[in-house]
């Protein structure tokens, strides 16, 4: 089983990292399931033997073991760290915690490999492209940024930023995620406990992820829709996509010459209200979850700037979030439940949603918010947070077998950064009276008349489609009961040679399942070998 040893081998490769930054996988105080047992016993006769040889690794200050480690693994492993970070409900509180201090720099890739993948892309060569191409001005795991000038057909110079995908990203990420996918399989097998958990369809949604990630023609794409949404909206903008100069491998877009809006020295320096900036970061992030639902989900301080006239512009658009009306609708009367102290509205919107089960109480669900919510009360503004109050919500999923909803967790992470980038500018910024326009005006728009009328709008639309399409489902359905009727007259038969294939491949996968749980055990022996110390 060549594929399995690759897997075992990478995986194994990817443990002894883990041992050298001394990342524990089991926390301590929880019971070991027996077959790591043996692999603990295993891991520290290798540690012993291996001691005299382990470099000490280096770490950035306030820098996890774990966050060090992922780094020193690659953009694979930077990526599922990330993706792991949004997800407290799969790795638990600490963890997320823990993986909060990774951070997405790399040493830049040569200028002959950015060039070779520009004339890849486009078939001609960088000068004919652009008028003046720099070196990266920034690195990262998916791709690096160079400074670069473009003419226009006037004749007129405009500065464009360049972002390039690394060289055989995504041959790696595929070679990595199907290795995640390979121990994702052994886990579930030999860690009924973790099935919960789902990990093979983790590693499916961190693969779908990073498809996404890795084709700089859907960054453009989404920075395109985003622009459409808000051309309209005051004190927010995104940059410019070149479409002649962009591709699958590289992405052009206006130069954002601006303030990082980490710099509030310079900013103030420069006249600017940072207290304003700071709501409108939060106002805007609203409006595009609650209004558009399509908004930013990496709106960290790195990729927010302040130009001449105020606007804040956000770049680095790789991770985007999405919610359905639904969502919004949830998450709008859930904000209005807590600030309004209407705790059953805000309980009844979790079961109208579908979020709560129906064998529970609404009164008692009601109970739970009231829990979380009136300690709130009469404590300053500024020590009250909008994500981590929806963080206390999510902890009772487990109480109210509640289903985990990704885009909730995403949206609730981008909310926490997005009130850190507000309270980094002024940290007295009353988050709750910055949102209560948004909310506001999107509940009187789509709760109102208006939002009745086009949800009747709706319905009368959806009627009709499925009255166009009855004709053909009373066709099939007539169809199948004809079949159905035939296999009860005559019996299902199957032919002596189908017979005897079926039954061969039958032995065939029982076979191979067993081989496969065998190397499965290894390859968890093998990365316990390593890690588990």
């Amino acid at each position: 089983m060549p594929g399995a040893v690759s897997h075992i081998r990478r995986l194994a490769l990817a443990g002894l990292v883990f041992a050298e930054h001394g990342v524990r996988f089991v926390p301590k105080g929880t019971e070991v399931p027996l077959p790591l047992r043996a692999g603990r016993l295993l891991a520290r006769i290798v540690s012993l033997i291996t001691w005299p040889f382990r470099r000490s690794p280096r770490r950035r200050p306030g820098e996890s073991r774990i966050a060090a480690a992922l780094t020193a693994l690659g953009p694979s492993y930077i990526k599922a760290g990330q993706f792991l970070a949004a997800r407290p409900d799969l790795v638990g509180p600490e963890l997320a915690s823990d993986l909060k201090s990774l951070q997405d720099k790399m040493a830049p890739f040569a200028d002959t490999e950015a060039r070779a993948t520009i004339r890849a892309a486009f078939g001609q060569e960088v000068e004919t492209l652009y008028a003046e191409f720099g070196p990266p001005v920034a690195a990262a795991s998916i791709a690096q940024v160079h400074k670069a000038t473009i003419q226009d057909l006037d004749g007129n110079e405009r500065t464009v930023a360049v972002k390039i995908l690394r060289p055989g990203i995504e041959r790696q990420f595929a070679d990595d995620i199907a290795s995640f996918r390979y121990a994702a399989r052994q886990i579930e097998r030999l860690a009924p406990t973790a099935r919960r958990l789902r990990p093979l369809a983790v590693v499916g949604t961190l693969e779908h992820s990073m498809k996404l990630e890795i084709d700089l023609r859907l960054e453009a794409a989404a920075i395109s829709e985003m622009a459409e949404n808000i051309k309209d909206d005051p004190g927010f903008r995104v940059p410019a996509v070149d479409w002649q100069r962009t591709a699958k491998t590289v992405l052009t877009t206006e130069w954002i010459d601006g303030i990082p809006i980490a710099d509030k020295a310079a900013l103030e320096t420069a006249g600017f209200d940072v207290r304003a900036i700071g709501e409108t970061v939060i106002r805007s992030f609203l409006r595009h979850a609650m209004r558009d639902g399509f908004f930013h989900a990496d709106m960290h301080q790195g990729n927010l700037f302040v130009d001449a006239d105020g606007t804040v512009v956000a770049v680095d658009f790789g991770i985007m979030g999405r919610l359905s009306a639904k969502e919004r609708r949830f998450l709008a009367e859930i904000l209005y439940g807590f600030i309004a102290r209407d705790y059953r509205r805000a309980a009844e919107a979790h079961f109208a949603a579908g979020y709560v089960p129906a064998h529970h109480s609404v009164e008692v669900f009601a109970q739970a918010l009231r829990a979380i919510g009136e300690p709130l009360n009469g404590r300053p503004a500024e020590d009250i947070s909008m994500g981590h109050l929806l963080g206390q919500l999510f902890a009772y999923t487990d109480v109210f077998d509640m289903e985990t909803r990704p885009e909730l967790i995403l949206l609730q992470k981008t909310m926490v950064v997005v009130e850190g980038v507000a309270r980094h500018l002024d940290p007295t910024v009353n988050i709750w009276t910055a949102a209560e326009p948004v909310v506001r005006s999107w509940m009187e728009k789509e709760l109102g008349l208006e939002g009745r009328l086009a949800g009747a709008r709706e319905g009368v639309d959806q009627l009709g489609q499925f009255a166009s399409e009855l004709p053909r489902l009373l066709l099939q359905a007539e169809r199948a009961a004809g079949a159905f009727s035939a296999m009860a007259e005559g019996g299902l038969r199957l032919e002596d040679d189908t017979i005897r294939r079926l039954a061969a491949e039958e032995a065939r996968k029982t076979r191979s399942g067993r081989i496969a749980l065998w190397v499965g055990a290894l390859s968890l022996l093998a990365l316990l070998a390593a890690a588990i110390l």
